[in-house]
C-alpha cells in the first residue's frame, strides 16, 4: 500500500538527513522505525505524509505519487488520507472530546449527526465511551492519547503515522494506547508507521526498522 522509492532530504549542502529510503508497508500492517534523537524520523514521517518535500525520491500510496501533486490537491489528499497521532496529543482544549475526535469529518464536510455517530463508535472502540461531552482537560494522558488515536482513525484513512505516541506516557498507559493502536490500525486495514525511541512500543509492531546513518535498516 504504502511504497517509499531513494527518498533523499539535505537540510545543509554537507549534510545529508536521509540518503535513500525505501520502505514497503502493506495494508493493516504496522511499522515501527527506532533510531537516535536527530537521526531523521521525524522528518521521514513528514515526507510521507507530504509534509515537506524530499529532495530525491517518491513516496507513493496505493499507486498515487505524492510529489505529483500541487499543494492544495496535496492538503485534500492527506486530509482524506492520513491519520496522525502525535506526542502531544493536540486536542484543542475548548472543543469537546467529541469535537476533537469528529475534527477530520468536520473538515472533510461530513454532516453534524453522522459526526456525532461515528465519534461515539470510535470512542467507544478505544475504551472511552461515556467521554463525549467532556473537556479534553478532564481526562488523564492515557485517555488523551486514545482519544487521539480515535481522531486519526475515525475518517478511516488508508495511512496512520505515529510519532512517539507514548512518549508522555507511564508504562501502564503506554501499554494500553499500544493495545488501542495495533487494534484500530489491524481494524482499519490500515499501513501504519510509527517512530519511537522506546524499544518497548516498537516490540508490539509487526516489524521494526532503525533509521542510521540516513538509511534504513532491519533491527
Amino acid at each position: 500500500m504504502l511504497q517509499v522509492r531513494g527518498l533523499a532530504k539535505r537540510f545543509e549542502p554537507a549534510t545529508p538527513l536521509l540518503e535513500s529510503i525505501d520502505l514497503d508497508v502493506a495494508a493493516a500492517e504496522w511499522v515501527a522505525i527506532v533510531g537516535e534523537s536527530g537521526s531523521g524520523k521525524s522528518t521521514l514521517l513528514h515526507l510521507v505524509a507530504g509534509l515537506d518535500r524530499p529532495d530525491r525520491g517518491d513516496v507513493r500510496l496505493d499507486g498515487i505519487i505524492l510529489d505529483s501533486t500541487d499543494d492544495d490537491a496535496l492538503a485534500l489528499w492527506r486530509r482524506r488520507n492520513v491519520g496522525f497521532v502525535f506526542q502531544a496529543f493536540h486536542l484543542l482544549p475548548y472543543l469537546s472530546v467529541a469535537d476533537n475526535v469528529s475534527l477530520p469529518l468536520a473538515l472533510l464536510g461530513v454532516a453534524g449527526g453522522e459526526r456525532a455517530r461515528r465519534a461515539a463508535a470510535a470512542l467507544e472502540a478505544v475504551g472511552l465511551a461515556g467521554t463525549a461531552s467532556r473537556q479534553p482537560g478532564s481526562l488523564s494522558g492515557g485517555e488523551l492519547q486514545r482519544a487521539a488515536i480515535a481522531r486519526a482513525l475515525i475518517h478511516e484513512p488508508r495511512l496512520v503515522l505515529a510519532d512517539e505516541p507514548t512518549g508522555n506516557l507511564d508504562a501502564a498507559n503506554a501499554a494500553t494506547v499500544l493495545d488501542c493502536l495495533r487494534d484500530a490500525v489491524k481494524r482499519a486495514g490500515a499501513a501504519a508507521v510509527m517512530v519511537t525511541h522506546s524499544p518497548i512500543a516498537a516490540s508490539r509492531a509487526d516489524r521494526v526498522l532503525r533509521l542510521a546513518a540516513g538509511t534504513l535498516q532491519a533491527a
